[in-house]
């Protein structure tokens, strides 16, 4: 699920400006070796791919069908292992990454539906698991947005 929100928070707006962590190829590079992939040039392109369909279908402007091209000639096997039953991804090199993340995201709408969704911050781009009981969580970060809105909000009030 890290490597999901990783992926989705990839874009953030900063000082009002969009910086892209997959843009540049070194730093893309970099991002994707971090996060287990081989960080070639398809497997970039890919994972930007990847992350404009699932900001898409979190923010509930598309379908999630529109992931179904990234998982065409997936599999999955099973094994059954002295520690337990195993699935094994297969998939081509460049693409194992972006499967991944689609499958982090198609379980956390499994497990937590409709905890995973956009921050409340119209100037922020960034995305949020809500992970709290009360399934209330509005901002990526209290810290940044939360106290900014908060703030905002306080300062309508005694205005």
């Amino acid at each position: 699920m890290d490597t999901l929100l990783d992926l989705l928070n990839s874009r953030p707006l900063v000082n009002g400006e969009e910086q892209d962590a997959l843009a540049d190829p070194a730093g893309g590079r970099r991002w994707a070796r971090e996060h287990g992939g081989e960080g070639s040039l398809a497997e970039l392109a890919l994972l930007r791919q990847t992350r404009d369909i699932l900001r898409d279908t979190v923010r509930g402007e598309s379908s999630p069908t529109a992931l179904n091209p990234l998982l065409e000639g997936v599999h999955q096997t099973p094994e059954v292992t002295s520690g337990g039953l195993q699935w094994t991804l297969t998939t081509p090199p460049h693409a194992r990454l972006a499967v991944e993340v689609v499958l982090a995201w198609a379980a956390t709408e499994k497990q937590l539906p409709g905890r995973l969704r956009p921050c409340a911050n119209d100037a922020c781009q960034l995305f949020l698991l809500d992970r709290s009981r009360a399934n209330r969580a509005r901002w990526c970060s209290m810290a940044a947005c939360g106290n900014r809105e908060k703030a905002r909000r306080h300062y309508e009030r005694t205005r």
